[in-house]
């Protein structure tokens, strides 16, 4: 009787499962393939340039007090081809504006212009004119303001005037994530450039960082569009985190009916075909299930578990420091570059303990962050800045913290969907030893995990994703996820013929 109700009760899931199970083979096997036919950019990453001190007429005090900014969050260099600009961050998360280093003109919409200079770069490579210069520590002379370049009439020809590649169609900041840019990509605000060509491509670039986000073009806005649907079932995303009791419950009826067959194949035997069509569906069906068990077991779970993680909402975008610095700082280049000793890339600022620094970028890799009272060093200040961000967000002490470590590269832990790089690792102490990645360059947190989160990162990794393949490659990993995708088709596609063919029986 147990064994009967068993059966029964297998057949019947099997068919509520049938369609959604199906809908998530059929996408599974699809996501490889989106992986690989990402729009082609020339870099993702554009190579730093020494400032130009020699291009620094006008310092930067005069440069805020000449544009009446009073206070600001952030300051750092940019240049447009060979035109250098102070681009300053008047809030957090508010378009900055940039000042010529050469007068202190304000260049008219120039975070506009930046967004489009910048994400030509990342598609058709840096500028053919643009050279990298190297720094040499000279006082700054103040020459008539007649007798200077205009450098924002020349930036803004450079990139509204440009005849070389793609044309660009259309720029406009992004400050909410939306169907094509979504939260998975964590950086905001961005600007969508859009360039005038058959793929209709748009590069999402962050302005603030010189960081390429995100590309889309219209053949990947169409494979994306048909994962959203099938897989993460789009479509349900107005009912909010009933989407996710109805996903869970969907992948949970899937991992006890996969139990259930177990269960039956090992009590019971094979009965031979001898020309019954309804036994040699029941075979089929068996033996295909059999083969794909391990690998439905392991996706349902996994799925479950990572749908229901996101009952804990992601906030780790609203974690970030908002300092505002007074424009009376005074900027001395030639002093950074005695300190220092190294040709500087960049100059932002950073307030740590009531304390204030720049915080110096070399052109070989290093950062210095130097006083900007009295210019003195401060030993290992990207390491104490770390564990300072780590403490504001965790509203711990260092006195709880276990390690501090710097993260150049992806991993398992802290992987692509965190998008920042650099960060630093803060391990604390405790039961749940929570680690806090943090990005000193921006003052933000990257991510936070604790070893729970971690166990549901990796079961999510390895059993849904197929990480355990990443000994042979991309390749082979993706190879792996479709062979077991399609046998999710053949299993449901047996089982729905053996189920016809009962049925018309029956019926008959």
């Amino acid at each position: 009787m147990l064994r009967k109700n068993i059966y029964g009760l297998h057949r019947t899931l099997s068919l509520i499962i049938a369609i959604p199970v199906l809908l998530w083979a059929a996408s599974g096997f699809m996501h490889p393939l989106m992986t690989n036919i990402k729009p082609q950019v020339a870099t993702q990453k554009i190579p730093p340039v020494a400032i130009d001190t020699n291009a620094i007429h006008t310092p930067l005090k005069a440069a805020l007090q000449k544009n009446n900014i009073t206070n600001f969050h952030a300051v750092r260099f940019i240049h447009i081809d060979t035109n250098f600009f102070y681009q300053v961050q008047k809030e957090a998360n508010k378009a900055p504006v940039y000042l010529s280093v050469s007068n202190g003109r304000l260049l008219p919409s120039g975070d506009w212009l930046y967004a489009q200079y910048l994400a030509r770069q990342f598609l058709e490579g840096p500028p053919k004119s643009e050279t990298v210069t190297t720094v040499s520590p000279v006082a700054l002379v103040a020459p008539a303001e007649e007798e200077l370049p205009d450098c924002c009439n020349a930036a803004t020809a450079c990139v509204l005037k440009n005849t070389s590649g793609s044309t660009i169609a259309n720029a406009h900041q992004l400050t909410e994530f939306d169907n094509e840019y979504k939260y998975v990509n964590r950086l905001l605000p961005v600007y969508k450039v859009t360039f005038d060509r058959p793929d209709g491509i748009r590069i999402y670039v962050e302005t603030t960082q010189d960081r390429f986000a995100f590309a889309m073009d219209n053949r990947r806005a169409i494979f994306d569009n048909i994962f959203q649907w099938l897989h993460t079932w789009s479509w349900l995303d107005a009912l909010g985190n009933t989407k996710l009791v109805f996903i869970i419950a969907l992948t949970l009826l899937a991992f006890c009916t996969t139990l259930m067959g177990l269960y039956i194949f090992f009590i019971t035997k094979s009965k031979k075909a001898t020309g019954n069509v309804v036994v040699k569906a029941r075979r089929y069906h068996r033996y295909t299930a059999i083969v794909g068990a391990l690998f439905t077991l392991a996706w349902s779970f996994s799925g479950a578990w990572h749908a229901f993680a996101k009952f804990k909402p992601d906030n780790r975008n609203t974690f970030f420091i908002s300092n505002q610095f007074s424009p009376n700082i005074e900027l001395d280049i030639t002093r950074l570059q005695q300190v220092v000793s190294k040709p500087i890339s960049n100059v932002s600022l950073v307030s740590m303990n009531e304390q204030t620094w720049w915080r110096v970028t070399s052109m070989e890799p290093g950062i210095t962050f130097i006083n900007t009272n009295d210019y003195t060093l401060l030993p290992t200040g990207e390491e104490k800045y770390a564990t300072w961000l780590a403490n504001q967000f965790s509203k711990n002490t260092s006195g709880n913290v276990q390690s501090v470590s710097l993260i150049s590269k992806f991993n398992d832990e802290y992987n692509f969907a965190d998008k920042r790089l650099p960060v630093w690792r803060v391990n604390y102490t405790g039961s749940e030893n929570a680690r806090y990645f943090v990005e000193t360059a921006t003052g933000r947190l990257s991510a936070k995990v604790n070893n729970n989160e971690l166990a549901e990162g990796y079961s999510f990794a390895l059993l849904h994703k197929h990480h355990f393949m990443d000994w042979g490659g991309k390749g082979t990993r993706d190879a792996s996820t479709m062979v077991w995708a399609f046998f999710q088709i053949v299993i449901i596609a047996v089982g729905l013929v053996l189920w016809l063919k009962v049925r018309r029986r029956r019926l008959k």
